[in-house]
C-alpha cells in the first residue's frame, strides 16, 4: 500500500498548525480538520487512496504492545479507544508513528506524552479516522461508496495476552512509560495532599506519599 502521499498530507496539515505542534498540545483535532480540507480539493481517486492508506496504517499499528501503552496512557483502552489512540498517533506524523509502532516505550520521550501525563489528559483523535471520509463528503456531497476500502487486522501477539493492570509486568515490558506515569500519579497525590493540608489545623502532621 502506497502511504507516502497520505503522510505528506499529514505533514502539510501539521505545518498549518505549527503553534499547536510546537506547544505539544494534546488537542490535534485541528490537524485532522485541515487535512480533510486539503484533501477535499483533490481528485476523487486521491481521496479514496488516502482512505486506503489510512486504514493500512491502522492495520499496521494494530499491535498488542501499542495497545498496552495506550491502556496505560489513557487509564484503560477499549476497542474503539485503541482506534482513537492510533488516530492520534497518525496525526503525530510518519517519523513518530514508525518509531512508536516499532517500540511503544519510546512514547515516554515525546513532549506531548509527557505533557499529557503531567495533566492527566488522554491521547486520542477520533477525528483522524474521518479525514478522507469527510473530504469525500465535501467533494461529492455524499457518503463514500461501500467497498471503497477494506480493513485487515493482524492477529494480536499472544505473548502480550496478560492483564494490563498488572503493573509489575507492564513495568518489565514498558519501563520508561510506566516510570513516567508512576511519577505523574505521585505528583497528583502530592497536589491532593497539599490541598488537604491547606485546610488542616495548624501543626497537623502531613502523611508521607508512598509511590
Amino acid at each position: 500500500m502506497e502511504t507516502e502521499p497520505f503522510w505528506q498530507l499529514i505533514e502539510d496539515a501539521r505545518a498549518r498548525h505549527a503553534a499547536i505542534v510546537a506547544s505539544a498540545s494534546v488537542d490535534c483535532d485541528p490537524v485532522a480538520v485541515t487535512a480533510s480540507a486539503l484533501l477535499a480539493v483533490r481528485p476523487e481517486e486521491a481521496i479514496l487512496a488516502a482512505q486506503r492508506a489510512l486504514w493500512a496504517l491502522m492495520g499496521e499499528s494494530y499491535r498488542s504492545p501499542l495497545w498496552a501503552a495506550a491502556y496505560l496512557i489513557n487509564g484503560g483502552c477499549s476497542d474503539d479507544g485503541f482506534d482513537y489512540f492510533r488516530g492520534w498517533l497518525i496525526l503525530q506524523g510518519r517519523e513518530v508513528f514508525e518509531q512508536v509502532v516499532a517500540d511503544p516505550d519510546t512514547l515516554a520521550g515525546l513532549p506531548v506524552v509527557r505533557a499529557a501525563a503531567a495533566c492527566g489528559e488522554e491521547l486520542e483523535a477520533e477525528s483522524a479516522l474521518g479525514i478522507a471520509w469527510n473530504a469525500y463528503r465535501a467533494l461529492r456531497g455524499a457518503e463514500m461508496p461501500a467497498g471503497a476500502f477494506s480493513v485487515r487486522y493482524p492477529e494480536l501477539d499472544q505473548a502480550w495476552n496478560f492483564d494490563f493492570d498488572d503493573m509489575a509486568e507492564m513495568r518489565r515490558r514498558l519501563p520508561r512509560l510506566v516510570s513516567l506515569y508512576s511519577d505523574a500519579d505521585m505528583d497528583v497525590d502530592v497536589d491532593v495532599e497539599a490541598d488537604a493540608d491547606s485546610d488542616a489545623p495548624a501543626g497537623a502532621a502531613r502523611q508521607s506519599v508512598v509511590p
